[in-house]
């Protein structure tokens, strides 16, 4: 192969800290790998400690990271800063964030010491390829020549230091020399002879006392082997604080490039605390599932100052036991999906392993599993007689403080301890690991609910289509009465027979055209909402005084014809609602939302009131800045510090958001908040709501001038929650599928979205929908609009599953779900809400049982951000013109249109009232939208309804066949489908095939001059006094809620180990802590996110 690495290549690649737009790194790393290279792949949201850790571990010669969030400056200048503080400043740091950072900040970054920062220009230039063969010859050296050399390995003095920031070295304390000890290994790996600790440095981290046992752990691929170490891992490090772990991993190397996907690292939360160390091998053409280096690496490993060694293998078949040839115990690691109990006789491991774990003990036939595995480890030891606990573990690792691994970890101790001594886990320590709550989010029975509606639909639209015949026929019949009197009786008979096929409401609909069409044919139309009766003109009026009637019906005589639209399509507001869920629009009321989030509360707070002026609608749309996105409060160490405040707005505290939303009355119906916020969303949530009572009852003592007593402000509060309007996006499936902001154990944060619905229905809270189910971030991670509506509905679907088996009732919390969708330029996007609608209204009526709110799928629309490019972006505001119109058109019930500028910074203000004034434009000027159905009516929109429908329809199987939503996401099966639509479609775009105005093809001759630097647009960025502001903000918040703060956090990790509703406790909790408080002793009770690939 041409351009292969001289030197075995590795690379550590990540998305910056608090960003989980991790789209184009996964397609950077799988390139890297197919150039040869071995790819060390952190995930999204990894700081600067987390990606230098694996670089002096691994021994990696690069790095490769992708910002978007902001906070790039002080990024890469602090890993450049500690990879020299830690004698690794060799290592090539490579970077790139679209056109958030510019041409200015691109050059400082690379004066600096950073190999590049790619451009959108360089992609344009270079390729993908071509980009991806700079990182691997400037890679492509030996660390350890280098690293001797202390110029190149301390590097120069810095030039410009982060001033006003925390830039201690976060490893000075940690005992285990990562550096020194990466090198060593990657001396090792390579072939060099030299194996003795005092060569590499190592002489004070030398073994004190006996030869540190080796624990072999070993399985089958994708049986969850890596999320189980890491769960030992952090049970090890927690029951003895002075004992030391080194781990080493082994993948396997491509036979066709040499390259490696070493993907351990990134299932392992324990890797970011001191006293561990982990370290992954290519096989590198070994030929089994041990690198050929390991029994060396291990063997020098074990000189050195650790008390236990954990050594993994890659994935292996039923005849393969090699890693018992290094190890002193072994572990099998399995799952319930090994065929016939008769193939577990062929299983060599299941003969040898000391401890077997059958993982995922979720899936259906697990329990059934551990006995035939049990009885398979006794027949192979001959214990036929022996009634004795055998040490085969039903295990859970994805559950935080699983019971399985909890008993699997005292057998493992018990074992060391007999072994080596000094693993004897204290009674204490055995009591307080009682498993938390089992949290089974959709019963084994109901696995299977998404191809109920995949059967509930088809069979709706197969009867609708045998139905539309016979009413033909009917309708024949009928016109033949009034014209042939002889025949009247056996005409009557005939149709008597026909209808008898039909409901008493369909029967009402065919009959009922006639009164359809009357009702459609006044001035006025007549309608209720919530037993409000509302009347509205059905006529306009053009400038050329033509009457445009809002709602046009078709003019079918046949009907068949009418039967069958009105059952597929029908007017707005009647069921299946595919043209809209209202009859019509609000007079009152524009779609649109006024977006902003930027820096300080305040200084958002004064972007509100200016979207605001002279609007009587408040329809406010918050952003919130990456440190708060995930559940983080401000910090001076730089890779925090320099995101508050950008790309939304910092709020970490009550007092802030009592700032955000200062001015505007919380409870009147002109007011609507959305909150764009997923992991940390309960703990926001909280914020608001407290926000909202505290501003009601500051009005009522006002009014009364006194204090509320306990009892009225008790109402007072039950008042407002009734009261409030908006909604937060709090959708977990989403994050996990593409957004990548989960930041807890994904079963623990469904348990606390279900917990806010209970909450919710208890309160009565009708006007607030408590998640907006969102494929807008699948889109943006790069699936394609079917793939897109079918995971968002299929999620959605999910909820209500688990809320239904939460014992919540249908009607009662299906009016609090909301979904939010992207708008692109692809064709299906012009029908994605007639699909959505249709699907969601006949599986709640005709599965669900749901009513006529529960059916009514509401949606907020925001054109597509990956439709922003940063080359020549004053396009950008005619791709977001074309997106709104499909959207306007089709009914959405709320828009956002982006800024033009988005590509590049926060929206300006002048950006911001153009992105206002194409709804405006639409709304109010273009005379289509006189019209409200215009889309009905079509052939193509016809068309294209029915083939996207059953698109959608066709996934939900193939979801099913895979266990349901949660069962397709264990097995990554959306995220590796968002990223092959991602790369598919950056391939067309750099092929050209895929044309884009101003990025591809008619390109400004100019832009492609040698040296040619875009002309300089304004930046909203936090001000480095912002940020301090809210640092000192959130510091004397916490000083002045301390006592009161304390209490609280016990309160909420009490109610959460005891099965309460963690909700009610936040809303405790958000009044005297702050955001990474209430997150901190959450993690505690309920485990961090563990990265997916």
């Amino acid at each position: 192969m041409k351009n292969m690495p001289k030197h075995p290549v590795r690379i550590v690649t990540a998305a910056s800290l608090f960003d989980g737009h991790d789209a184009t790194i996964n397609i950077i790393r799988r390139i890297l790998q197919d150039q040869g290279a071995e790819v060390i792949h952190l995930g999204h949201n990894r700081s600067v400690s987390d990606v230098v850790k694996a670089v002096l571990q691994e021994g990696a010669q690069g790095v490769c990271v992708s910002s978007y969030q902001g906070g790039h400056m002080e990024y890469f200048k602090y890993m450049k800063d500690l990879l020299r503080e830690n004698g690794a400043g060799y290592v090539t740091v490579w970077g790139g964030g679209g056109g958030v950072i510019i041409h200015d900040e691109k050059k400082e970054l690379e004066n600096y010491g950073i190999a590049q920062i790619f451009h959108p220009d360089d992609g344009r230039r270079l390729g993908l390829e071509g980009m991806i063969r700079l990182i691997v010859e400037g890679s492509d050296f030996d660390p350890v020549k280098l690293a001797a050399d202390v110029t190149v390995s301390k590097g120069a003095s810095v030039k410009k230091p982060l001033q006003g920031m925390d830039l201690k070295n976060p490893f000075e304390k940690d005992p285990v020399p990562s550096q020194k000890l990466g090198l060593a290994l990657s001396a090792i790996e390579n072939g060099q002879s030299e194996k003795s600790p005092e060569k590499w440095g190592l002489q004070g981290f030398l073994r004190k006392g006996k030869t540190p046992p080796i624990l072999g752990i070993t399985g089958t691929g994708g049986a969850g082997k890596s999320s189980l170490i890491d769960e030992l891992a952090q049970r090890f490090l927690n029951a003895y604080p002075d004992k030391k772990i080194a781990i080493v991993c082994v993948d396997p190397s491509k036979r066709k490039t040499g390259g490696s996907l070493l993907g351990d690292r990134i299932r392992m939360n324990s890797l970011s605390r001191d006293r561990i160390f982990m370290r992954s091998l290519a096989s590198r053409g070994s030929g089994k599932e041990i690198a050929q280096a390991l029994p060396d690496v291990l063997n020098f490993v074990k000189q050195l100052d650790f008390d236990l060694i954990i050594a993994e293998t890659s994935g292996i078949g039923q005849g393969n036991m090699a890693i018992t040839e290094v190890s002193d115990l072994s572990m099998y690691v399995m799952t319930s999906d090994f065929g016939a109990q008769s193939q577990l006789e062929k299983i060599d491991m299941i003969d040898f392993a000391d401890l077997i774990a059958v993982n995922k003990a979720d899936r259906r036939g697990a329990a059934d599993a551990l006995r035939d595995v049990s009885k398979q480890y006794k027949r192979s030891r001959k214990l036929f007689h022996d009634d004795g606990e055998v040490p085969v573990f039903l295990t859970q690792a994805s559950q935080f403080n699983d019971g399985g691994v909890n008993k699997l970890f005292f057998k493992l101790s018990e074992l060391l301890e007999a072994k080596v001594g000094g693993f004897e886990v204290a009674p204490s320590l055995r009591e307080k690991m009682l498993s938390a709550e089992e949290n089974t989010i959709i019963p084994p029975d109901r696995q299977g609910y998404l191809a109920e509606i995949v059967s509930t639909v088809r069979r709706y639209k197969e009867r609708t289509e045998k139905l539309s015949d016979k009413a033909s026929k009917i309708g024949a019949l009928h016109a033949l009465k009034s014209e042939d009197v002889i025949a009247v009786d056996l005409v009557s008979k005939k149709e008597k027979e026909l209808s008898q096929d039909f409901t008493k409401d369909e029967l009402d609909q065919i009959h009922g055209w006639d009164e359809l069409k009357k009702r459609y044919s006044g001035d006025d139309l007549v309608f209720h909402v919530r037993d409000k009766e509302i009347r509205q003109p059905l006529v306009r009026t053009s400038l050329s005084g033509t009457k445009i009637r809002r709602v046009v019906l078709p003019r079918f005589r046949d009907w068949g014809d009418r039967f069958r639209w009105l059952r597929l399509e029908n007017v707005p507001g009647e069921f299946p609602f595919t043209a809209g869920v209202f009859p019509l629009k609000r007079a009152d009321e524009d779609p649109k939302r006024m977006f902003a989030g930027e820096g300080t509360p305040e200084r958002t707070n004064k972007r509100f009131h200016y979207l605001c002026k002279g609007e009587t609608a408040h329809r406010l749309s918050t952003a919130f800045d990456s440190v708060t996105l995930y559940g983080q409060d401000p910090d001076p160490r730089p890779d925090i510090f320099g995101k508050v405040g950008e790309s939304g707005v910092s709020i970490c505290t009550l007092d802030d958001m009592k700032k955000l939303y200062a001015g505007f009355d919380l409870c009147a119906p002109s007011t609507s908040v959305s909150m764009t916020i997923n992991g940390p969303a309960p703990m926001i949530l909280a914020f608001f709501f407290n926000t909202a009572i505290d501003q009601q009852v500051e009005k009522k003592e006002k009014e009364l001038g006194r204090k509320l007593d306990q009892k009225e402000w008790s109402e007072l509060a039950e008042w407002t929650l009734q009261q409030v309007r908006g909604t937060v996006q709090a959708d977990i499936l989403k994050e996990d599928q593409g957004q990548n902001t989960c930041i807890f154990s994904i079963n623990f944060a469904l348990k606390m979205m279900g917990d806010i619905q209970e909450y919710f229905v208890r309160k009565k809270v009708r006007n607030f929908y408590s998640v907006s189910i969102s494929g807008y971030h699948i889109a943006e991670a790069g699936a394609n609009p079917i793939s897109q509506l079918a995971f968002t509905l299929s999620n959605g679907f999910t909820f209500v599953e688990y809320y239904l088996a939460r014992g919540m009732k249908i009607d009662d919390f299906a009016p609090n779900l909301s979904f939010f969708f992207s708008n692109g330029l692809d064709p299906e996007y012009s029908v994605l809400g007639r699909v959505a609608r249709r699907i969601w209204a006949v599986a709640m009526r005709d599965l669900y049982k749901g009513n006529d709110r529960s059916q009514k799928l509401k949606y907020h629309i925001q054109t597509s951000g990956r439709s922003l490019h940063a080359q020549e972006i004053d396009f950008n505001d005619i791709r977001t013109t074309l997106q709104a119109l499909l959207a306007l058109y089709d009914n959405c019930n709320s828009l956002h249109t982006n800024a033009y500028d988005e590509a590049i910074t926060t929206p300006t203000e002048e950006s911001v009232r153009r992105a206002m004034a194409i709804q405006m434009i639409i709304n109010r000027e273009f005379g289509m939208m006189k019209n409200e159905n215009p889309n009905q009516g079509s052939f193509f929109i016809e068309e294209l309804t029915d083939l996207v429908e059953e698109a959608v329809l066709s996934e939900f199987q193939r979801l099913s066949e895979r266990g349901g939503v949660l069962g397709a996401m264990e097995t990554q099966y959306q995220r590796s489908k968002i990223q092959e639509e991602s790369l598919s479609y950056e391939t067309l775009k750099h092929t050209g095939e895929l044309p884009i105005i101003g990025v591809n093809t008619f390109i400004d001759p100019k832009t492609l001059a040698d040296g040619y630097v875009p002309p300089k647009i304004e930046l909203a960025r936090a001000s480095y006094e912002e940020k301090s502001q809210q640092l000192d903000n959130v510091r004397a918040y916490q000083k002045g809620h301390a006592s009161e703060g304390d209490q609280a956090l016990t309160h909420l990790k009490e109610t959460a180990l005891h099965g309460g509703n963690i909700f009610e406790a936040l809303m405790r909790a958000a009044r005297y802590c702050s955001l990474y408080q209430m997150s901190q002793a959450l993690y505690e009770v309920g485990g961090q996110y563990r990265r997916n690939l």
